[in-house]
């Protein structure tokens, strides 16, 4: 009888202390979530409000709120146009995160609340408001009224467009010939490219190659990694998404990325600490985290802090006429390679334009020799998907261009919520489609495509 007395006193303390301990494990984990869900409302909600100038009802709604998360539904928003803060708070109150805006570096989110510290990591510059540019796009801002009435009318069908469409720009054979946007949307509006940052942020890194500040074959990237196998990871291990490094790109739960983007203040904190699997050397795996060290790299390499906080501007954007980008820098200081990058649809198409034209611009080759053709080029670890430089063979959960009736050479960009700039050397085409429409609905942008295609003029596609 003493015996299972014991028995039973000990089972109760175990299955108290489960529950303890469980209760324990949700807690941090609900908290962590819910934290994460505040995150991203303060910094779309900043960016949007500060960048772009958008009504600040219209982000909650439309932007934060629906579609996503159900959760994101009970976010509250509080905006500081003073201090150019944002606060978000699930039911006003619970897991508050935090955004601020600093000037031409955009926003950061800052979920420690360490605004000063924040400001402090990047120079105080204020941004400038967009010029106007009298000449035909893309010297100026110009676009003919003369454009191609066909492909005009291809872009009122919503079916082609796709649901929640904010802007497309279509250039053929340099110029403009049709645009259209969404309600409340045009072409001065900068919009986020999401993951579509990612291969403008290997277009930077190979600017510094250009300038010979930095190789594909570089190791010993990060000081935290000497003495380790990670020293052995290159640049273009990194550009392949080929490093071996584990990170988890899950945006619907608590998982690497959203550590990253939204818990901490220091982008290439989670991704630089992350374990290598050395049998996982030379095997895809998509991480936004890779990108990130990308941009720490070539900023450690391009010179002193100053240098590489201008040097977007001074060695890309600058010589491409893209006034309008803004790549937003971590609160830690690190411009946010994987996912934040605002700019105009035209500055957008410019970009386009640009690896059209194999890395040249005005007569200017800006990217090395084969940079462009590397950054078009299938890895055999990804199946033939992704690139060697940061790039999309075939767009995410689509058919690929053969199956979809596009031209081999067709390369794309791609991001999140429907981003998209198709690249078409064969055809001279750049198409670029921006959005918010979540990969639930389906939509891809190759169908669009392959219809402007079929109604170019005769020489100017081929498959």
């Amino acid at each position: 009888m003493r015996l299972l007395r014991r028995i039973l006193k000990t089972l109760a303390v175990v299955a108290v202390s489960a529950i303890v301990v469980g209760a324990a494990w949700l807690f941090v984990t609900l908290s962590d979530l819910l934290k994460v869900g505040d995150g991203y409302a303060a910094k779309i909600m900043c960016s949007n409000v500060f960048i772009a100038g958008r009504d600040p009802d219209a982000i909650l709604s439309k932007d934060v709120q629906a579609p996503g998360n159900p959760l994101l539904k009970l976010v509250r928003v509080d905006i500081d146009r003073e201090e150019k803060r944002v606060t978000a708070r699930i039911l006003g109150w619970l897991a508050p995160n935090y955004a601020v805006y600093r000037g031409t570096f955009g926003c950061a989110n800052v979920p420690d609340g360490d605004f000063e510290a924040a400001r402090r990591s990047v120079p105080d510059e204020p941004r400038q408001p967009l010029a106007e540019r009298r000449a035909p796009w893309p010297d100026g801002d110009d676009v003919a009224d003369d454009g191609d009435q066909r492909i005009a009318t291809l872009l009122t069908r919503s079916a082609l467009t796709g649901e929640g469409m904010r802007a497309v720009v279509v250039v053929h054979d340099g110029r403009i010939v049709a645009e259209t946007y969404g309600d409340g949307f045009g072409p001065t509006t900068p919009l986020i490219g999401w993951s579509m940052t990612k291969t403008v942020n290997a277009a930077i890194l190979g600017r510094a190659m250009e300038e010979h500040k930095v190789g594909l074959d570089d190791a010993n990237l990060l000081p935290q990694w000497a003495g380790d196998w990670r020293s052995k990871i290159t640049v273009a291990n990194l550009l392949a998404m080929e490093s071996g490094l584990e990170f988890s790109e899950d945006y619907d739960i608590v998982s690497d990325v959203t550590r990253m983007l939204y818990l901490n203040t220091d982008q290439t904190q989670l991704p630089a600490g992350k374990l290598l699997k050395e049998a996982d050397r030379g095997t895809f795996n998509y991480s936004s985290g890779t990108s990130v060290l990308l941009s720490r790299v070539w900023m450690d390499r391009v010179g002193n802090p100053q240098t590489a906080f201008d040097y977007p501007r001074q060695a890309l954007f600058g010589p491409l006429g893209m006034s309008s980008a803004v790549f937003e820098v971590d609160a830690h200081g690190t411009f946010a390679g994987g996912s934040y990058l605002y700019a105009t649809a035209r500055d957008w198409a410019r970009f386009g334009q640009f690896l059209l034209m194999d890395g040249k611009w005005k007569e200017q080759q800006l990217l090395p020799e084969g940079f462009v053709a590397m950054m078009r080029t299938p890895t055999e670890a990804s199946d033939g998907r992704y690139t060697a430089g940061q790039a999309w063979a075939k767009l995410p959960g689509a058919v690929t261009n053969a199956e979809a009736g596009l031209p081999s050479d067709t390369f794309w960009m791609e991001g999140h919520d429907g981003q998209s700039t198709a690249i078409v050397p064969s055809a001279k085409l750049v198409v670029v489609r921006m959005g918010l429409t979540p990969s639930s609905y389906k939509y891809t942008s190759q169908s669009l495509l392959k219809e402007i295609l079929a109604v170019l003029p005769a020489g100017d596609q081929s498959t």
